[in-house]
């Protein structure tokens, strides 16, 4: 890593405040999200509230952030949950790295602290007779005297594609090629820190003939969906409705179900991670609840 600007008039001899402040800077420059971002500089700030306010950079030991870790669970007197002490504990690691790998520090005294796994409860998916359901549900819709194939058009997408709900927003007309040997999705993003995430996903005849109609009736010209989030999700939830399911029909829970679907119809895991465009690491947890769901369903 190069040294970011910010970092130039930093040394072991800097207090904490500034070398936050700095970092801050730095990750601003790297476009990262601005809730990343307020996490990271809570935690941080926490930091420097606890150790003495003349302890500089170089003096801080891993015994220093051990003692603040224990002092967020059991000294603070405000509840620190599992997943949140694992930010934390993240936050700690990112800027200590980055202080080391810009040239400030020599030891990294975050490298040696434990970092807390937590892994959250399964999610919520939909049986194949619910899933059947809602899918019949939408496609009502079209069969109406004033026709309507939004909702089909968009349910049918995500139990295709397994995209999350800020792909689902951010695909434009230009992101589908309908016409290749097999149509596919291209899912795009704008940051190019995020390329990594970007993938071709294989589009099936049934969505290809419902987004014509889709697109004949609302002629969309830049995001195939351009409503809100909200709107959407509103959408979704008048379809699980009108299905008479209890589950709240939603983004995630279409995610989550389209790939349970592709984990249980055999596919190699690997082209399972591709299509859902995450890491190796994070597939770790996400295969782990797969696995789970999977055999809860042998079981029902």
């Amino acid at each position: 890593m190069n040294t970011p600007n910010t970092a130039v008039h930093i040394t072991p001899q800097t207090p904490l405040l500034p070398a936050i402040q700095a970092w801050e800077i730095y990750l601003k420059d790297q476009d990262r999200s601005q809730y990343t971002i307020k996490a990271f500089m809570g935690d941080l700030k926490l930091l420097a509230g606890y150790l003495p306010p003349d302890r500089t950079l170089g003096a801080i030991t891993t015994g220093d952030l051990n003692n603040f870790l224990k002092w967020l669970q059991d000294g603070r007197g405000v509840p620190c949950s599992p997943k949140t002490l694992a930010r934390r504990i993240t936050s700690l690691k990112s800027f200590f790295r980055w202080l080391r790998e810009g040239g400030v520090l020599i030891v990294d005294p975050a490298e040696k602290v434990v970092q807390k796994s937590v892994i959250s409860p399964l999610p919520v998916v939909l049986t194949p007779e619910e899933q059947v359901k809602v899918l019949e549900a939408a496609q009502s819709y079209r069969e109406q005297t004033k026709p309507d194939a939004r909702p089909y058009t968009l349910l049918s997408l995500l139990f295709s594609t397994n995209v999350k709900k800020g792909e689902c927003l951010a695909i434009n007309t230009t992101h589908l090629d309908l016409d290749a040997p097999q149509p596919y999705l291209f899912v795009r993003y704008a940051n190019p820190n995020y390329r990594y995430k970007e993938r071709k996903i294989d589009l099936p005849q049934d969505w290809i003939e419902a987004y014509r109609e889709y697109q004949a009736q609302y002629q969309p010209t830049g995001p195939i969906f351009p409503w809100s989030p909200r709107r959407l999700e509103y959408l979704l939830e008048e379809i699980g409705e009108k299905a008479g399911i209890e589950k709240h029909l939603s983004f995630d829970m279409c995610r989550w179900t389209a790939s349970l679907n592709d984990w249980i119809d055999g596919i190699e895991p690997d082209k399972i991670r591709q299509k859902l465009g995450i890491s190796k690491v994070q597939w770790r947890e996400v295969s782990m609840k797969l696995r789970k769901l999977a055999a809860q369903t042998s079981k029902e």
